[in-house]
């Protein structure tokens, strides 16, 4: 019996604990012991994409523990095929991540042990086959953004202006601090939401295991999902960055260090869409049908409302946590379609958008550590000092507008055929108007910064990516075009998942 998936989730835990012993002037071994956590987890990753059978699907690679059996509380690890395509975005963004922050210079033995922690976190999530473990490998992947935010994130001034003026000031706006406590706080709420669901349903099942099998077995009563599927909705949505409980994240895309950018919207934010697919759809098929519309309805808002904040921003890191915002609506709209090829789309969106909003987020970071500004009217034409970032910063930008032969096409036309073959057809509309939307303010974006003018005295010497620098850019560079070119690298997974449990939620809303 193999038992990749708990290595793939211990392999970060375990380098953290080994960082722990590593003195923190050994720099050089902190980086590399980091590395080969993530390395680690990503060739797991693969080796477990191989050996899924995508002719028998289901759940493959079953391992159990036992954890607390009085209360039906055992660590199940198992895979299925959206979990699979999951696992592989979460390693190729550590390893990525890892080497954009190659050169961080300030306590890096404690930000990669919170860093490793988090993605140990993340992996679980997407392997859990328990509701308790799947809810307690969630808050450790969550709760490490505080401290990653506020001691090696970065405070932006923002203009004092209106009737709270002075609570802007008081509360520091624009800070660090004030961006990790908003995120924190913001999830707890969430995640309280989520517990109260949880153990409605634990309860509800005869209070005799967690087992997301055994919950989805069970026909509840229609009094209970109607209250249980908002509940896991809102608390995985707020992680989702639903509107209007998304305030937390571009605050906290803005103020984070660029690892942590990558992770937190190429990744996080996926935990809370899989959540409410997985979690709240999956078992509460009656819920979901009947809120069905409410959630669509908000998605759209999502990505009309996400595409109009990003076009008006002037920072650039802003400009890509809006987009997130947006590129969120149209999962959170394949999820709401309840078709095959909504629901394929709003999985392989998150794939695309991870990798897409990585490779974003570690090119920002490039030119913020070199030109020490993210102010879009200070910059121009980066492309004649640093000619290869501006390659894969247009590559990003046009995977984000959905150009075909990038992964983020792909992802979008499934959405979008997912949304017209709905009950609400009228959702197609609103998308394609936020996909329009999106191809103006990155175009925008794109020439000003790096195609205009030339660059002015102070940006003259600016240099191009080095080191493990281009590592990070090729590794997401490529998978963009090899997973828009050859899609069904990832989607011969994810198809395989999707009807099983679209089945389960049409069949089990059925009257």
């Amino acid at each position: 019996m193999t038992h990749w998936l708990s290595l793939i989730v211990a392999a970060p835990a375990v380098a953290a604990l080994l960082l722990i012993a590593v003195p923190a002037s050994a720099r050089l071994l902190v980086r590399w012991v980091s590395l080969a956590g993530a390395l680690v987890s990503l060739f797991g990753s693969i080796e477990v994409a191989r050996q899924y059978d995508t002719v028998a699907g289901g759940l493959q690679l079953v391992e159990s523990y036992p954890v607390v059996p009085s209360l039906g509380i055992h660590l199940t690890l198992a895979v299925d095929g959206w979990g699979v395509s999951l696992l592989l975005l979460t390693g190729i963004i550590i390893v990525a991540g890892v080497m954009a922050t190659w050169t961080l210079k300030d306590r890096e033995k404690e930000f990669y042990i919170f860093l490793l922690v988090l993605v140990a976190g993340v992996f679980g999530v997407f392997v859990s086959q328990d509701l308790f473990i799947f809810f307690l490998f969630y808050e450790i992947a969550v709760l490490p953004m505080y401290l990653l935010i506020g001691i090696w994130g970065s405070s932006q001034a923002v203009t004092e202006a209106g009737p709270f003026r002075y609570v802007w000031k008081v509360l520091d706006i624009g800070g660090k601090q004030y961006a990790a406590m908003k995120l924190t706080l913001m999830l707890l709420v969430g995640s309280a939401f989520i517990l109260a669901a949880m153990f409605g349903l634990y309860v509800a099942a005869g209070s005799s295991s967690f087992d997301l099998a055994h919950l989805g077995s069970v026909k509840y009563d229609r009094t209970l999902q109607l209250w249980a599927f908002p509940f896991l909705w809102l608390g995985f949505g707020s992680l989702a960055g639903v509107f209007p409980f998304h305030t937390w994240s571009p605050d906290g895309h803005a103020s984070a260090p660029t690892a942590v950018s990558m992770l937190h919207a190429g990744v996080l934010m996926k935990l809370g869409a899989f959540g409410i697919m997985r979690v709240g759809m999956v078992l509460l098929p009656e819920g979901a049908l009947t809120w069905a519309p409410l959630v669509g309805g908000v998605a759209v808002v999502n990505i009309v409302y996400g595409a109009l904040s990003a076009m008006s921003q002037k920072d650039l890191k802003y400009i890509i946590a809006y987009s997130s915002v947006s590129h969120m609506g149209i999962v959170l709209l394949g999820a709401a379609t309840l078709t095959p090829n909504g629901w394929n789309g709003a999985v392989y969106q998150m794939f695309a958008h991870g990798i897409m909003t990585g490779l974003f987020f570690a090119l920002v970071g490039l030119v913020y550590e070199r030109a020490h500004t993210r102010l879009i009217g200070k910059m121009g034409g980066f492309a004649r000092v640093m000619p290869g970032v501006a390659v894969f910063f247009t590559l990003a930008g046009l995977s984000s507008l959905g150009l075909p032969g990038t992964a983020g096409f792909v992802a979008e036309l499934l959405v979008f055929l997912g949304a017209y073959q709905s009950a609400h057809s009228w959702w197609a509309i609103p998308a394609i108007l936020g996909a329009f939307i999106t191809a103006v303010y990155v175009l925008r974006a794109v020439r000003a910064i790096f195609w205009g003018k030339g660059p002015s005295r102070e940006f003259s010497e600016l240099s191009d990516a080095r080191g493990t620098e281009w590592a990070a850019l090729w590794i997401l560079g490529l998978s963009l075009i090899a997973f828009g070119v050859w899609p069904d690298l990832i989607l011969v997974f994810i198809d395989r998942t999707t009807p099983d449990y679209l089945l389960l939620v049409l069949a089990g809303g059925a009257p």
